[in-house]
């Protein structure tokens, strides 16, 4: 559905990690909000494929590109196949992110002074190289242009620190601070850099641990609203944020996390 606040006049957007989820409803919701080319990007191909489809049939042109963020040479490939079929990058939504190895539940119960080093490389490969990566990219093509929105995804992880996740909160707070100095560096050019602060958003497996109730009452009895995030809660202030109704907002971070932290 349009919203009457978001137009993205004919823009191209780049969204990473828009295979699923919260990446996913940004593209579809750039499809109905004024995007000329939406780029879906995945480190699973079949994934960015099937919903360039859902957006093709919303009546948007898409592409669908597998690239993984933390190899610079892979995000560079990207980005010139981009700029050989519809130009540079109007709009980018650094979306792609992890939590480090795909045993973290055991990583969380070992402290972080016990941790071997090489377990520490999934969070910051994504988490903050993939930002730098697609960021270098994208700014020179924005620069020449005179124009451009930045829009990174973090979490409150970054913001109040997760005891359990040291290093990945780590990562996401490096992204705030890359993110204001960016947007410091590139304000010049007509070119705007924020952040969009998550907490738990309602994943396939988060429903699974959610569908206990008293697992469900304790994990929501942090959050001033009482439930976790849609994807769609984060698409709409990403998008606001990749528009014109934010031109004059510039390195700053916004939480869209149901009321789990606060901030001034």
């Amino acid at each position: 559905m349009q919203n009457p606040i978001i137009d993205l006049k004919g823009g191209t957007i780049l969204i990473t990690g828009a295979g699923q989820g919260v990446g996913r409803s940004v593209a579809l919701k750039a499809a109905v909000n004024g995007a000329g080319n939406v780029v879906v990007n995945d480190f699973v191909l079949e994934r960015a494929e099937a919903v360039a489809e859902e957006v093709r049939a919303a009546g948007c042109s898409a592409m669908a590109l597998q690239a993984d963020v933390s190899d610079h040479h892979s995000v560079r490939e990207m980005f010139d196949q981009v700029r050989k079929e519809v130009g540079g990058v109007d709009v980018l939504v650094n979306n792609a992110g992890n939590s480090g190895t795909s045993d973290v539940y055991a990583l969380r119960a070992v402290p972080f002074w016990e941790q071997d080093a090489s377990h520490w490389q999934p969070f910051l490969g994504v988490n903050l190289f993939g930002v730098l990566h697609t960021c270098r990219e994208a700014i020179p093509d924005m620069r020449d242009r005179g124009a451009g929105r930045i829009v990174n995804v973090i979490s409150d992880a970054g913001r109040v620190g997760d005891v359990t996740l040291e290093v990945y909160s780590g990562a996401k707070a490096g992204v705030a601070g890359f993110t204001r100095a960016i947007a410091r560096a590139v304000g010049r050019f007509g070119i705007t850099a924020n952040c969009v602060s998550l907490a738990v958003m309602k994943t396939p497996t988060l429903e699974k641990k959610l569908a206990d109730p008293e697992v469900y009452k304790k994990m929501m009895a942090s959050y001033i609203l009482r439930r976790p995030g849609e994807p769609e809660d984060a698409a709409n202030m990403i998008l606001m944020l990749g528009s014109d109704a934010s031109a004059w907002v510039t390195g700053q971070t916004y939480p869209v996390n149901g009321g789990f932290s606060l901030a001034l």
